[in-house]
């Protein structure tokens, strides 16, 4: 038997990004270059692995705006032509670059572009949760979800009918698509208050994540600090993220990927190379982009313009010399919380999925070495958070603290002088959503599909990631506009609902244009006291 455990949990988010009146938005590029260099090379690994049978377990969280987005029929046909788009790049870069430095990294390119396309359209018919829910299947991933559209649930809890709903409509879309409910749940942006547990019990969920500091300054402090879980008071689990494991991997100033020998993220053939050879790959109304064609690495802290080549080779010793040393960390670490406590410590590592592979494009290759070397280890075994709760069913009873792993540690990302000017009308579109969910208790036809769909504008508009971009200045005006047209769309709908006079081309306009979530039902903002009478009926 192992002395500890080390549970990787892999969260996988993008904001939901599809736009069926246009394919020239940048913002759903952002799905396609995560699927290219993220979720299928994760995939590709895992599914290596599991064809040798190397043991491995892992946490994969899959929001449901992601989710949503694997599974649509535009996106998936738009991204075999980005990916076709790609590959004829890719052929081109293989003969311009022919006798020079850069030729090992556009071979690469080339073969890679072309197993993603293998494994997207030849093994999975185009949807990515075939794989994923194969892997959950196969016993290798632990699939937990994430709330509706990543709202951000501490700031949310004015109106708990809104926070019920974010976790209503996440935990049903999971059954959905991966048959059978989810038994965790990854808080957007680790974010926690007390009583989210509350909500997070409600509906089966029987663990979730915090960062450092939502444990360590629990009430009262966990007699095992972060290696272990605490149960709440509701009996939902806490894990808590590990300081040292994390900051290994996700800095680029103190971890690996900040190494000399990785791949460049911002050296882009896309603005390199001259305009006329490269405008069929970029913006087509000629604005320079990534094309995820990247030949130089880090090399050291200098300007981009000083870079040296990227070679693959290097890369890959140095990601497997990576490996080796977190593994040797983690054994030393587990030796010495298991001589303090009486029972396995377990290690929590939760990380961006996106990190691995497009911000640290060795990410997955350095994934596949540790689980390899970490096969039949003595000191340290792989393990999920719902394993370790059935191996340890007694858990300290404490209250985790309001927390974030966002910067500073609490609410100060999602909350500042930037943004704060979202949430005064975020929390009274809320209350309208459940005034009008009261209102109609039984809704059919055009008037039923109208509170749906407000619904959906509403859970849109409450997304996290528009008050992040907000906070962090990147692509600000695409992140107002997105709040400020979902917000526009609901009182719209709020109105003609309320006066009875629906505009069935207006609500059929935005099922078309926003139609995440095709099974959602408006009484998930049903009041407490409704939904109770209505279970009494």
């Amino acid at each position: 038997m192992a002395k500890g455990y080390l549970s990787i949990v892999l969260h996988a988010h993008l904001p939901y990004v599809r736009h069926p009146e246009s394919e020239k938005y940048l913002e759903e590029n952002w799905f396609y270059e995560a699927l290219t260099e993220t979720y299928i090379p994760m995939v590709d690994v895992f599914n290596r692995l599991s064809y040798e049978n190397i043991p491995f377990r892992l946490t994969f969280s899959i929001s449901p705006p992601l989710l949503s987005m694997f599974t649509d029929p535009l996106l998936q046909e738009r991204y075999i032509r980005y990916l076709n788009k790609l590959m004829e790049l890719a052929q081109k870069e293989e003969a311009r670059t022919d006798g020079t430095p850069f030729h090992s990294a556009a071979l690469m390119y080339k073969r890679r572009f072309q197993r993603a396309y293998d494994i997207f359209v030849h093994e999975n018919n185009c949807n990515l949760m075939n794989a994923f829910r194969q892997l959950q299947e196969n016993g290798h991933l632990e699939i937990t979800t994430c709330a509706a559209t990543h709202g951000f649930l501490p700031i949310m809890m004015t109106n708990r009918e809104a926070v019920r709903a974010q976790i209503e409509t996440a935990v049903n879309l999971h059954k959905k698509h991966l048959g059978r409910a989810p038994e965790g749940i990854w808080l957007p942006e680790c974010g926690y208050s007390p009583g989210v547990d509350e909500h997070l019990k409600e509906y089966g969920l029987k663990y979730f994540f915090t960062d450092s500091h939502g444990l360590l300054y629990a009430y009262h402090r966990p007699r095992f600090g972060n290696f272990a879980p605490i149960f709440c008071p509701t009996g939902v689990a806490a894990f808590a993220r590990d300081i040292e494991s994390s900051k290994q991997v996700w800095s680029s100033d103190e971890g690996y990927p900040g190494d000399a020998d990785y791949r460049e993220f911002y050296r882009d053939i896309g603005y390199d190379l001259d305009f006329d050879y490269i405008k069929e790959y970029i913006h087509p109304d000629g604005i320079r982009t990534h094309t995820g064609l990247k030949y130089h690495r880090i090399t050291g802290r200098v300007d981009l313009s000083d870079k040296q080549p990227y070679y693959p080779d290097w890369a890959m010793r140095k990601a497997e010399i990576h490996a080796g040393n977190f593994l040797f960390n983690r054994e030393k670490q587990i030796e010495h919380l298991a001589s303090l406590m009486e029972r396995q410590p377990i290690i929590v590592a939760p990380y961006d999925a996106e990190l691995f592979g497009h911000w640290w494009f060795e990410g997955p290759s350095w994934l596949e070495f540790l689980i390899r070397k970490m096969a039949g280890n003595p000191t340290v075994k792989l393990i999920t958070p719902s394993d370790y709760l059935r191996q340890y069913t007694s858990n300290q009873v404490t209250i985790p603290c309001q927390s974030t792993w966002g910067s500073a540690g609490y609410n100060e990302v999602w909350l500042n002088e930037k943004n704060h000017w979202i949430y005064r009308h975020l929390h009274m579109a809320a209350d309208r959503m459940t005034e009008l969910a009261d209102m109609f208790p039984q809704a059919e036809g055009n008037l039923r599909r109208a509170l749906n769909q407000a619904a959906r504008e509403l859970l849109l508009a409450q997304s996290s990631d528009w008050a992040f971009i907000i906070s962090t200045g990147t692509m600000v005006s695409y992140a107002i506009r997105r709040t400020k047209q979902h917000l526009a769309n609901f009182l719209r709908l709020y109105n003609e609902i309320k006066y009875c006079r629906i505009d069935e081309g207006f609500v059929a306009h935005l099922e078309w244009q926003n139609n995440i979530f095709p099974d959602i039902d408006y009484r998930s903002w049903r009041s407490r006291n409704y939904r109770q009478q209505a279970a009494i009926c």
